[in-house]
This record gives C-alpha cells, structure tokens and sequence, in this order.
C-alpha cells in the first residue's frame, strides 16, 4: 500500500496540531529500533504526545492525508512493533504517564500509557492492594503490555495482561476518540471490542488510558531454588507440579549456562550454580501455614524426581539476588555475543521438556547457539539464537533455518507462534503458517473495520 510522504508544508501542519514535534534528521536512533535493534527504520516525523485531545487531532489529520502513524511507548519489544517499517510519524506515548487513580472500593488502577509497569507496585502496595501481571522487563511501559498482552512470570496462578484489563480510552485511526470497558467487574453488552484491543499491538487503536483490576496483596510470599541434573528433569518435573493441586505464583527454568551468564552481567554470584539446571518457584498466600503446606507438597515431588534440593528463599537479599538474576536474563544473553534473536514460542505444557530438548538438537544441526529460559507453569519458552562470529549472510540464513524449524514443529505438538511478545513485523510470516488464511482472513477484516485505509501501524500482525 502507498502511504503519503510527509511534505514541509505536512509538517508546518503538524506542528500547530502537536506541541513537541522533532524531524527526522533530529530523531534520535534509538527510536528507529527495538530491544533488539535488527534493521533500522527512522521515522519521519516524531510526535511525543501529551493528552488524548492532541492525539485525537494528529490522528484526524494523518486519516485525511494517508500518512502511517506508529505509536511507541519505551521500545522494549522484541518483534519490531514499535519501529516505523513504513515511514510516517512516530507517536511517542511514554510521556503520559500519569496515574490518574487508585480506587480502592472498586479495587482499580487508572493510568495513562506511558506509566512504567515498575512504578505501579511501589504505588498500590503500601495500600495493601496488587497488581499481579509481571512481565521480566520492568521498565516497560503499561500501554505496551496492553499492546502485546504481556504475560511474565506470575501468570501460571493468576493470568495475563488481558485478565487486568477493566476499561480502555482509545483513540481510532480517523480521530475518534472511544470508551470500552470501565468499572464494572461483569458486561455482556455487545461485542467485547476492549478485549480486541488487547493483543493488537497499536493496529486497531492507540490507548490512551488505561483502567486495571486490581487485587488484595498477598500477606507472604516465598521462593523455592530447586537444583537439577539436567534441564530433562526439571521440566518433567513441572507437569507433576500443576498437578498437585498446589499452584505456584511462579514456575521459572533456567540453565547453569544462562545463570553464569547473568553472573557475569551483573557482577554478583548467584545463590547456587552446583547443577546443570533449575526451577525456580515462588508461592504467595495470606498465612505462612498456608504457603509452607503449599511448598513442602511441592518439595517432596521435586525430590522424588531426581532434585539435588530444595533451597528456600526466605531472606530479602536471597530474594533480591535469585530474582535480579533472573530479571538480568535477557540482557545477559544479549551481551554474550554479536546479534541475537528470540522465538518466543507457546506450547502445551506437557510438550515444554519435548521442545526444549528439540530446540537443544538444534546447535549442532545449524551450527549456532541456542540458549533458553521460561515459564515452565504456562508452557511460555524464551530461545535465543545467537550469531556470535557468523558472517551476514550465513546468520540470516541459518537463523531463518532455525526459526522455520522451531515453529513448525511447535505447530505439530500444538503450540503457537507467541506467547507474551506479540507478532510485530518479525512474526508474520509465521503466524500466517501458524494461523492459516482464513483466519488471517478474519483478522484481516477487523483490522478494515477499526482502521479502514490502514495506517495504523501498517506491517505489523496480520
């Protein structure tokens, strides 16, 4: 699709509409990538919003003249669904970030979309409230978590981004500005059109606040280190785990090899790194009685299935180091070589040791490095692939060997393409495979209902 380039006389117009507008030659690089950068795209014009009003005009003016619009909040992905593939303008949302309200009689959270994820539990805590989804990267702002659906660690007991999600400002591609959801804990009026948003990664909408479901903060929590011989064994363990009954907060694996890594980044030792592999769990509840029934049922499965132990984690430092680790992950993996890139794939949780031995094999079969960590209670695996020393061409060539691999097969134990980061423009092709076309069909015309000439962050999804 042709999209309008932006002329002097475009930008003149702007400039009256938007109060902060910077031209492409002033633009930062850093708004022409994503986490993990890959080929850069620079915006034309760049747009750092400040009220839902400027954006409703920005809006109405780039529908009349056919200009791309991409909305951004910290550029945290990992998928490119932030970056301008098409030109146009960037809409930066990470300035509003405001919380608007605590609600403590309807147990909500009103924000606009630039708040950052890290900021909400230092402001509804100390009033004995919580908000449960906790996505690894922190300094993520809210309105991306909306975009992707995030899920992160504490999804295996209490759900995802989408299940926090109570009311949504939005303002269309044309300028409209709408209101979905609210306050209410039931609706059955109409199509849920809030939840569509939700997952759409800024092609339907741009949110421009958001109202969130909060919860009563559990009284204790405690963790669990559990060491392994091997990564098989660990995550064989996991299915026994949900099985029990007693539902974990959190169920993490790792590997030494990723642990060492996180070491070095960090420049501090982890509490144990004696074992080829880990579980990491974390169990919350409103009585020490309660948790610790809860862990012992889970340590005893654990140990029958080959653990060397049980490490509980009942001091803050313990905590703070096994847990900033883990935070550390990514950014320790990204730094132990050239290039990387990630598949993020969901599979059935009684098929994660399966593919986590598949994505294993596939070292030697390419030639590359293959790292991982995960949600093992939501089937949610993080791989990596890393370039280290290869040329250009041959890490393009293998690394799309490597994913075509990696997908299909995630397709035949039924799986899917992504489980928390969302499909972007790196994604696509895979989804359609993963999806098929009548699907995509329907996707498709969602996409022409809610943004009818496409400009709404064109490329991206489907």
């Amino acid at each position: 699709m042709d999209y309008h380039k932006l002329t002097q006389e475009d930008v003149t117009a702007i400039r009256a509409l938007a109060a902060d507008v910077v031209e492409s030659a002033d633009i930062h690089d850093d708004f022409c990538h994503d986490e993990l950068a890959g080929e850069p795209h620079r915006p034309e014009l760049l747009i750092r919003a400040r009220d839902t009003q400027e954006i409703s005009r920005v809006m109405k003016y780039a529908f009349e003249h056919h200009i791309p619009v991409t909305p951004r909040g910290q550029g945290t992905g990992l998928v490119g669904g932030s970056v301008c593939r098409l030109g146009g303008i960037m809409l930066d949302l990470a300035g509003m970030n405001r919380i608007l309200e605590i609600d403590e009689e309807n147990l909500t959270l009103t924000v606009e979309p630039g708040v950052l994820l890290m900021e909400i539990a230092p402001a509804v805590e100390p009033l004995g409230l919580f908000y449960p989804p906790d996505p690894g990267e922190k300094s993520a702002t809210i309105g991306g978590n909306i975009s992707t659906n995030a899920g992160g660690m504490r999804a295996v007991k209490y759900g995802v981004t989408r299940d926090y999600v109570r009311g949504l400002e939005v303002v269309l591609a044309d300028g409209r500005m709408i209101e979905l959801g609210g306050k209410v804990v039931k609706n059955s009026s109409g199509y849920n059109l809030m939840q569509l948003i939700v997952g759409s990664e800024g092609t339907l909408g741009i949110v421009t606040r958001a109202t969130l479901r909060l919860v009563p903060l559990p009284k204790k929590a405690i963790s669990l280190l559990i060491p392994f011989p091997t990564l098989n064994k660990a995550i064989e363990t996991v299915p026994k785990i949900i099985r029990s009954k007693a539902i974990p907060t959190a169920v993490e694996f790792m590997e030494k090899s990723v642990i060492l890594a996180a070491e070095e980044y960090l420049g501090r030792p982890y509490p144990d790194k004696s074992a080829d592999a880990y579980l990491l769990l974390t169990f919350d509840g409103n009585s020490r009685d309660e948790i610790e029934s809860a862990y012992d049922a889970v340590a005893r499965i654990c140990l029958d299935n080959g653990a060397f132990d049980v490490l509980i984690s009942n001091t803050p430092e313990r905590n703070e180091a096994i847990w900033k680790a883990r935070g550390a992950f990514l950014e320790a993996i990204k730094g132990s070589t050239t290039e990387m890139d990630e598949c993020d794939v969901v599979v059935p949780r009684k098929q994660v040791a399966e593919f986590i031995k598949f994505a294993a094999g596939l070292e030697q079969r390419f030639g590359v490095r293959v790292r991982s960590f995960g949600h093992a209670g939501d089937g949610n695996l993080h791989i990596y692939i890393l370039r280290d020393e290869l040329d250009e061409a041959t890490w393009k060539q293998r690394l799309g060997e490597v994913f075509e691999t990696l997908y299909s097969r995630a397709r035949e134990i039924g799986g899917q393409v992504s489980g928390e980061h969302g499909i972007g423009y790196v994604k696509r092709p895979y989804l359609r495979e993963s999806l098929g076309d009548d699907v995509l069909g329907l996707m498709a015309g969602i996409k022409k209902a809610f943004d009818p000439t496409g400009i709404l962050n064109p490329g991206k999804v489907c």
